[in-house]
């Protein structure tokens, strides 16, 4: 059977990442645990409220925490915000204490998963979409990279699909 490791999921906004983590969680019986969320949970707000309020600077650091403590837990799977990894000391954390499995997604895959989400901060507008998206993309894919022990091309796979994948390669 697999090692009880930390196993942390890292990606684009709709790569699935929480639906992926939280199926991976039940059949290797971890806790799960998604790093939005989990700011949420804390602070009694949604993330778009905080990067209004405090943008996304003061929402990094909220992250950056919440990333920090939960990575220092044992046996877990965190799903993490498309944008963690921006920040040095978080791909430290990340690649340090865990198995790190980028789900990597087209930016078609992203628009198809996210379009009608209005909880997605960074997406200002839906003539713009395609326009951020690939700016993200362009900015964060070799952030995954450097940290990614699995790295994995989500295209039109199902959750199921992935779970037995990453198990496999695990």
């Amino acid at each position: 059977m697999i090692e009880r490791r930390n196993i942390f999921l890292v990606g684009p906004m709709g790569a699935g990442k929480s639906t992926v983590g939280r199926q991976l969680a039940k059949k290797l019986n971890m806790d799960f645990f998604d790093s939005d969320q989990e700011i949420e949970k804390r602070t009694g707000v949604n993330i778009e409220w905080i990067f209004d309020l405090e943008g996304e600077a003061g929402f990094r650091r909220r992250e950056k925490q919440v990333i920090d403590e939960l990575t220092e837990k044992y046996g877990i799977i965190l799903a993490t915000g498309g944008g963690s990894v921006k920040l040095k000391e978080n791909r430290s954390r990340l690649s340090a204490r865990g198995t790190v499995v980028y789900l990597e997604a087209t930016v078609e895959r992203q628009i198809s998963r996210i379009y009608h989400d209005k909880r997605r901060p960074l997406i200002e507008s839906k003539e713009k979409i395609l326009e951020t998206l690939k700016t993200l993309a362009n900015e964060r894919d070799p952030l995954y990279r450097e940290i990614a022990d699995i790295v994995i091309k989500v295209n039109d796979k199902s959750a199921n699909f992935l779970v037995r994948n990453i198990i496999n390669l695990l």
